[in-house]
């Protein structure tokens, strides 16, 4: 195993050996379902201690990217979708990445828009909003729990549609093209109805994301508040100097 450790670094020999798995699993050199030799056999050849190795695929199980089976061993089960904080969707950007994204809507309708959503979005307080949540999967397995608000008056919207294509593709296909949005991101543990939604435990740790969105005309688009499994995605930025 192409693995290298800085004994002189103050980063622990076990935290090391997890990055280089991860990065391995996350690349593609290690795709889903290879099978790990097993602990003793990769300690002698990275020149390790047993408790050392143990502890590095115990750090990837916790992770939920290795799995450990009686009678196979150690295998890799996942990679984690990493999405740059951009302006856009991510049924696109999963789709972009071979994914393969499908949809879930588990709830559907419209209503006066609740006041606190008005107010987020800049809209009068009797618009008719849609109501919508979607459980968005990648390669099978959930991903994502969406909840979104949208002015009715801005385009129509049916369910089939919401499972059929990404929303942001319905607004291209409408004439709306995304121009800003205030977005923020969070932590937070899930409920039980969350974890059962998302495959997890009640009290995983989920990343929560925050968007009011508008076009180039300046008009409120949509409200989303998203939860992620912290498991198998995370947000990537790239910060610059001045």
């Amino acid at each position: 195993m192409p693995i290298r450790v800085d004994r002189s670094s103050p980063v622990p020999l076990y935290f090391q050996v997890a990055q280089h798995l991860e990065h391995m699993i996350e690349s593609g050199e290690l795709p889903m379902g290879t099978r790990l030799e097993n602990e003793t056999d990769l300690a002698d050849q990275l020149g390790l201690s047993r408790p050392t190795m143990r502890r590095a695929i115990e750090y990837l199980v916790g992770r939920g990217l290795l799995i450990r089976k009686r009678g196979i061993g150690t295998q890799v089960v996942h990679t984690k979708f990493t999405r740059e904080v951009e302006l856009t969707s991510l049924y696109d950007d999963l789709a972009k990445t071979g994914r393969d994204p499908f949809t879930t809507v588990t709830s559907f309708r419209t209503e006066v828009a609740p006041e606190a959503i008005a107010v987020k979005l800049g809209i009068p307080a009797d618009t008719q909003v849609y109501v919508f949540e979607r459980l968005r999967y990648a390669d099978a397995e959930p991903l994502a729990l969406m909840h979104n608000h949208v002015p009715a008056y801005l385009v129509r919207l049916t369910p089939e549609d919401l499972e059929t294509q990404g929303f942001y593709n319905i607004l291209r296909a409408n004439g709306i093209t995304m121009r800003i949005a205030k977005q923020a991101i969070g932590a937070r543990a899930a409920t039980a109805a969350e974890a059962r939604a998302l495959g997890e435990t009640k009290g995983a740790p989920l990343l929560t994301m925050e968007r009011s969105a508008y076009d180039d005309q300046g008009r409120a688009v949509e409200h989303g508040h998203h939860l992620y499994r912290a498991s198998r995605y995370s947000f990537d930025l790239t910060l610059t100097g001045w």
